[in-house]
């Protein structure tokens, strides 16, 4: 079910109401506020605003469109203070929700594979803002690391980290080879993982003269890694996350509270 709201366009000052539509189905936007309204009785709330189907409305459209807050407040009558505080607690709610490594991995051992890759999520960084700046991509932005499995359905994406962070490096500082080799699960990854060892499973590299057999072997391992590209562009299918204009501090809340998004619309 496509929800209806009104957004607005600016013209210099001007803001200007028009009909639009949120490609989100009816039962999720329940599932969040129900979620909220959790949240709320736990936290004893006092009187809001919006009501929890609203204010879950409000962040996923957020996440969607991607629009400023004075955009959000005043298309849903509320002060831009108001918006980026509501959205903030939901973020915060939904990142509560998202499963840790090895939750993640429960279920999966020796004889199963999942597929690890670390994506970069585009921020707009100043060019000294050296840390967050990926030589590999060209671009200022956050490494995210990403488990998914064989079919490309998201497991896991990780705390976000400086976009100068190498992958490798970052997939063992947040556990990942070594969660992987107890349960003896096989990783399947790419170049920027060579040297990881223990059950992770890199192509050759490229030599002009490489054996036949060792080609055949990186064109296996490219199709197999290959579903694991749409667990990472799941996220990008939120435009907050093709550029993100927040802090860099925010962009890990984000990314786990997308993560629930989706297991929410798996599950359902």
């Amino acid at each position: 079910m496509v929800i209806s709201l009104i957004t607005l366009a600016t013209e210099g000052a001007l803001l200007v109401p028009y009909p639009a539509m949120l490609d989100v189905s009816h039962e999720l936007v329940e599932h969040v506020a129900w979620l909220l309204h959790e949240h709320r009785q736990t936290r004893n709330a006092r009187w809001r605003r919006l009501g929890c189907f609203q204010q879950a409305l409000l962040t996923l459209a957020h996440l969607r469109k991607n629009e400023t807050f004075s955009q959000l407040g005043a298309g849903f009558g509320i002060s831009q203070a108001t918006a980026w505080r509501y959205v903030d607690e939901t973020l915060n709610v939904l990142a509560d929700w998202a499963p840790g490594l090895h939750e993640a991995l429960t279920g999966l051992g020796e004889g199963d594979h999942v597929i690890v890759d670390g994506p970069l999520i585009a921020t707009d960084r100043i060019a000294a803002d050296e840390p967050y700046y990926s030589m590999k991509h060209r671009k200022h932005g956050m490494n995210v690391q990403v488990i998914a499995r064989p079919d490309g359905t998201p497991l896991w994406f990780s705390r976000a980290t400086p976009g100068r962070t190498h992958g490798l490096t970052a997939a063992r500082a947040h556990g990942i080879v070594q969660a992987c080799l107890t349960r003896e699960i096989l990783v399947l990854a790419d170049r920027a993982y060579q040297g990881a060892g223990a059950t992770v499973h890199t192509p050759y590299k490229n030599h002009r003269e490489q054996p036949e057999h060792y080609q055949q072997f990186n064109r296996d391992h490219a199709r197999l890694r290959a579903p694991g590209e749409r667990a990472f562009a799941q996220l990008k299918s939120r435009r907050i996350l093709r550029r993100a204009r927040c802090s860099t501090h925010r962009i890990g809340t984000i990314v786990q509270a997308v993560h629930t998004l989706l297991t929410c619309s798996y599950s359902g």
